[in-house]
């Protein structure tokens, strides 16, 4: 009996693999706005109750392949990131500029499946709260360096306009208690900047306007970091000054 599980739970990875396999090729050739589940099964030669058995919607297949999508892009910017321990590229800055390439190196490996996460919304199609986890991969990824450096050397402040202190303080509350408002904000618009800079390399708007475009993101990184704070040199640089004050 325990054997017969086994085999059937093999077979069931095997054909959700096939079916998410063949899913991506009809993002890649149609769109995520025309997935369909029957289209799925006819070219994997599976009836469409068959495929109903693994995704009882086209909505669930979506969910199942943006997750997919986010997890893949985490783990290439956590690997990237643990290639810097205990390296000279270790101090914050360096650290936030290898997740940011790490981050668009995925993208351009992946332009479809950045587009189904980063693209135009879906018509009819809500991400759930399921997605929230894998979502967050990067963006937590950068508040941790981000982080690092506050309890470090300290990152530099840029005082906030009074209209946008109440919001800046329920974003700290929400998002990072333990960082102050400032560095949250700064580092909730330098991930929204981030994924913009990426978008317009992948969707094609920086054609004939950016022909060097691995040393422009490297360099728009590092505005990103110096940005959130880390204006810091690397621990073999002599020391800089910051701008608005230090937070330690």
């Amino acid at each position: 009996m325990t054997t017969a599980r086994g085999v059937r739970a093999r077979a069931r990875i095997e054909v959700t693999a096939a079916i998410k396999d063949e899913a991506r090729r009809q993002l890649a050739a149609e769109g995520a706005a025309k997935l369909s589940l029957r289209a799925v099964a006819r070219e994997l030669g599976m009836a469409s109750s068959a495929l109903y058995r693994y995704f009882p919607s086209r909505d669930d297949l979506l969910t199942a392949l943006i997750i997919d999508a986010y997890d893949s892009l985490g783990e290439s910017a956590e690997a990237a990131h643990a290639g810097t321990t205990g390296t000279a590229a270790g101090g914050p800055r360096e650290r936030w500029i290898t997740v940011c390439v790490a981050a668009r190196r995925w993208a351009l490996d992946h332009p479809h499946e950045y587009a189904l996460i980063y693209g135009s919304p879906v018509p009819g199609y809500t991400a759930p709260q399921t997605t929230v986890p894998a979502a967050s991969r990067v963006g937590l990824l950068l508040a941790g360096i981000l982080r690092d450096a506050y309890r470090g050397r300290g990152v530099a402040r840029t005082p906030l306009p009074a209209a946008l202190g109440t919001e800046a303080r329920r974003m700290a509350a929400d998002l990072a208690p333990d960082l102050p408002p400032e560095a949250v904000v700064a580092l909730v618009s330098a991930w929204a900047q981030l994924y913009g800079l990426i978008g317009f390399e992948v969707f094609g708007q920086f054609n004939r306007v950016v022909e060097d475009r691995e040393e422009f993101f490297r360099h728009a990184a590092d505005r990103l970091a110096h940005g959130v704070g880390l204006v810091y040199p690397e621990p073999t640089g002599a020391p800089a000054g910051n701008d608005g004050g230090t937070a330690s």
